[in-house]
């Protein structure tokens, strides 16, 4: 049977539940109608939900449509749950998107629609309660086209031509159709349905089941099954607990099979499934094996997490809708907090983003929460499933920090036999990025095992910032350096310098305090919209009139969640109940009282000895601690900055050389006088250095010297030679390869001639993952260095290694290598002389193929006597003549 897996998703109130019961009832799932009025909707069978008359958790529904087994996930509506519905998106094929014709297009519904862009869901969208009063069926659809995106079509007439002049405009391909053909098949519709380039929109009435059989019809019409691999995948995405407590973890098959008793891991742990339960409303069936396309439940995984991958698929990232609201558990007295976390650690299993926390130092439980409904739903949870009466705090808002500027973080440990050197660059991201982790380091300075290290340490840990211990976030933090000992350095050597490299860097970067914001809606009697706008004003928000809709006004914009947390009581209380206000989270931005924050937190970084900011040296065996702003006076490893700098010099000084002045042998003989030769001693006989034409030079000879017993090697630095000669920087500007062949080809033709090995050496260290490539071409050899290693690195390193069995010349112009090389005994040509000597070497050639091809010719003519000579050219004279008569 063909399986498909649909959820539905809603703003609070707009129908999402009672839609659900008549997709259930149409479908023959269930005989009668359930309501949330009456509390016997089919998909609430959580007590807490019946009396709210609210989706707290998702669940599913599994019904047959023909060939087709559909599983409906239901999600909750309201904003304080976005978590539990944003974890349901990533197992679904399809969503349905339930917009109320009463309300409109409101805030938690864009928020809805901005995550299922992101997670890339085809959507089809139902507008519910089409039946009451004052509903306008054009004008809701042209406030979802505005709203949402233009490519919501109606899909009432799905044979007419404006329906197709509608989709025409979605697609090129369809519109190449619809002009070839005057129509649009149904195929290239569901093509274009689930590559989100249409979105099908149905109006009706869930309650009393208008529109719903079309609905369902349109929705099996446009859907594509999807394929699913032979090899196994899973997803995971939601813990609960049975009745009995047992443990279950729900997840949808992506691939291949699973039965009962299979093994499941994720590389971590490794753990047997005892049961397979598919579930349908509150009841379950337990079977032996399922397929793919199908949403399970399993017990026996007792370490699974939410968002875990196994198989083929990859863990999921957390969830982009967080909690903002932080509170304090009060437990009654005589509860032990010791006894009652771990209880609390069942509840933060199901939903981790609760983040519960125990603090040592004033010995209290911390939760993270949405909002208001949320604690009431905690607190009957607790009191439910372990019969303990909690109360929360008036709360605090959770705030987060970034920085401004780029900064390179430096973390050192080294206490006695212990030794660990980390460089973290820390850049600012963009708002609502979050944390990303990279490696950019020289395998050859850090090795590969201890770089996963490093990132690793960095994921491990919720990282402090410096103005009031909160959270870091919207921050790109690269490894770009690091030293270990070979014998001294262990694993938490690592973690200690990861940690305080974060912590230097933040100290020295320009830090940011960021509060959570919320985009808003708020409808008020239009004659209170000066009060409302003056409300919004004092609260540091932003607003504008976005319509009016008889005596109403609707108000749209973004605030801070500090001062708006509580104005949904002052909305009724002012208007008399006739106003409403809708909040979805917006994100986090700057702190609108930043100043008045950090001095009322109080947070002191360098007094958080759990979060150090300095570092730990070693000298004459005793390690000491040096402040985060003294580091960089100690670090062991050269500044990336200074590094980078160094790095684009030496670039610069390559591609610009053909118009600098090389440095001069004289130059370079007096500097090697100056360093190499300058610490001889008092006691020491100073001798006269050769000149340099008499010491390091050997002057070119094409005849065979009878003392020359080594090859000799010509080495190229090909890139610093192409920019150094202008016809082939010319041509490397238009076509790089084409220069290089070009140089390669001059080359080739020279050892022809000189009957020496050539070498020619490309850069090639920016390119990431590359190994040392050796390629013969013709008859000498190119040489593509391997990643983080020059040209200049490869000739020195061939150069000292070599120096002692061959003859070695390298051409290049760059005068910090000619030093280096001029250094181990090496010939030097500069590009200059390099394509001089070129040239000779081609004329000389052209010289000798002229004197061996030269030959002394003989010819008749000059053999003959004067009278014949003369009688031969009468000859030619009278046939002449005869030919010009003719």
């Amino acid at each position: 049977m063909k399986k498909i897996v649909i959820g539905i998703l809603a703003h609070v109130d707009a129908g999402k539940t009672t839609l659900s019961e008549s997709l259930l009832y149409v479908s023959g799932k269930i005989r009668k109608l359930g309501r949330v009025d009456n509390k016997d909707a089919y998909l609430d069978t959580y007590e807490l939900e019946r009396a709210r008359g609210i989706t707290i958790f998702s669940k599913q529904a599994v019904f047959d449509i023909d060939d087709t087994r559909i599983t409906l996930l239901d999600t909750p509506g309201h904003v304080d749950f976005s978590a539990e519905m944003e974890r349901t998106l990533q197992v679904l094929d399809y969503a349905i998107l339930v917009v109320s014709g009463a309300d409109g297009v409101q805030g938690h519904t864009k928020t809805l629609w901005h995550l299922l862009e992101i997670y890339k869901i085809p959507v089809f969208l139902f507008v519910n309660k089409m039946d009451q009063s004052g509903t306008d069926r054009d004008k809701i659809i042209n406030e979802i086209k505005k709203q949402l995106d233009d490519r919501c079509i109606e899909f009432k007439e799905s044979n007419t031509e404006d329906f197709f002049d509608q989709l025409a405009m979605c697609d090129e391909t369809m519109m190449e159709t619809y002009l070839a053909k005057g129509y649009i098949e149904t195929s290239q519709i569901s093509a274009a349905v689930r590559e989100r380039k249409v979105f099908p929109c149905f109006l009706g009435s869930a309650l009393k089941l208008e529109g719903i059989e079309e609905f369902i019809r349109g929705v099996m019409k446009y859907v594509i099954i999807p394929r699913y691999p032979d090899e196994f995948g899973a997803k995971i995405f939601k813990i609960t607990r049975d009745e009995q407590g047992n443990r279950l973890t729900h997840m949808k098959l992506t691939g291949g099979k699973l039965k009962v008793k299979d093994v499941l891991t994720n590389g971590t742990w490794e753990e047997k499934v005892n049961q397979i339960r598919i579930y349908s409303g509150e009841k379950f069936e337990t079977v032996s094996e399922v397929d793919a396309g199908t949403v399970f439940a399993v017990t026996g995984l007792t370490q699974s997490r939410l968002g875990e991958g196994l198989g083929i698929e990859k863990a999921s990232g957390a969830p982009l809708l967080e909690p903002v609201l932080q509170y304090q558990i009060i437990l009654p007295e005589g509860c032990d907090p010791r006894v009652m976390l771990p209880k609390l650690r069942q509840i933060e299993d199901e939903e981790p983003e609760l983040h519960i926390v125990w603090d040592e130092q004033l010995q209290e439980i911390r939760v993270q929460v949405m909002g208001e409904v949320q604690i009431e739903i905690l607190q009957s949870l607790i009191r439910s499933r372990f019969g303990v009466e909690v109360g929360f705090d008036a709360g605090r808002i959770v705030y987060k920090e970034t920085i401004a500027n780029t900064v390179e973080g430096v973390g050192h440990f080294e206490p006695l036999r212990h030794y660990a050197e980390v460089h973290l660059l820390l850049e600012p991201g963009e708002r609502g990025s979050g944390l990303k982790f990279e490696a950019d380091c020289n395998e050859d300075v850090l090795g590969k095992s201890w770089q996963r290290l490093v990132l690793t340490h960095l994921e491990e840990k919720v990282h402090k910032g410096v103005l009031t211990g909160s959270a870091i976030t919207d921050m790109k933090i690269t490894l770009v350096s690091g030293r270990a000992h070979n014998k001294h350095t262990q694993g938490g050597d690592f973690r200690e310098a990861t940690y305080r490299a974060v912590r230097q860097g933040l100290k020295e970067a320009e830090s940011i305090l960021l509060e959570p914001y919320y985009d808003f809606q708020l409808e008020v009697p239009e004659k209170m919209v000066g009060r409302a706008m003056t409300d919004i004003e004092k609260m540091h928000g932003t607003c504008e009139i976005s319509q009016i809709n008889g005596d109403k006004a609707v108000l749209v914009g973004s605030a801070p969640v500090v001062t708006m947390r509580n104005y949904q009581k002052e909305v009724a209380a002012y208007t008399k109940g006739l106003g409403r206000l809708f909040c979805s989270l917006k994100g986090y931005e700057p702190c609108h009282n930043a100043q008045e924050v950090i001095e009322r937190i109080g947070y002191d970084s360098e007094r958080d000895v759990e979060n150090p900011t300095g570092s730990v040296f070693c000298a004459n065996g005793v390690g000491f601690l040096v402040s985060w702003d003294e580091v960089k006076n100690y670090m062991h490893l050269e500044s990336y900055f200074q590094k980078k700098d160094d790095d684009e010099d030496l670039t610069a000084h390559r591609i610009l050389h053909s118009k600098e002045k090389a440095i001069s042998l004289e130059e370079i003989d007096e500097i090697m006088n100056k360093t190499f030769y300058a610490n001889q001693g008092r006691k020491s006989v100073w001798k006269k250095q050769k000149a340099a034409g008499e010491k390091y030079y050997r002057p070119v000879n094409y005849t065979k010297r009878q003392e020359e017993t080594k090859e000799e090697y010509l080495l190229v630095d090909g890139y610093n030679i192409i920019y150094a000669w202008p016809e082939l920087k010319e041509l490397a500007e238009e076509n790089l390869d084409s220069a290089r062949m070009k140089l390669l080809d001059l080359l080739s033709n020279y050892q022809w001639i000189r009957r020496c090995h050539v070498i020619v050496v490309f850069d090639a260290y920016r390119v990431e993952g590359h190994q040392e490539e050796i390629i013969d071409y013709y008859n000498i050899h190119m040489v593509y260095t391997r990643e983080a290693q020059t040209a200049d690195q490869y000739i020195e390193k061939f150069a000292h290694e070599n120096k002692k069995n061959y003859n070695i010349t390298v051409a290049t112009s760059d005068g910090l290598q000619q030093m280096i090389v001029r250094g181990e005994g090496c010939t030097l040509f500069s590009a200059r002389e390099l394509k001089a000597e070129l040239e000779d070497a081609n004329k000389r050639l052209r010289q000798e193929y002229h004197q061996i091809h030269r030959i002394d010719r003989n010819y008749l003519v000059d053999a003959l006597s004067s009278k014949a000579k003369q009688h031969m050219e009468d000859i030619i004279e009278d046939i002449n003549k005869e030919e010009k008569d003719k």
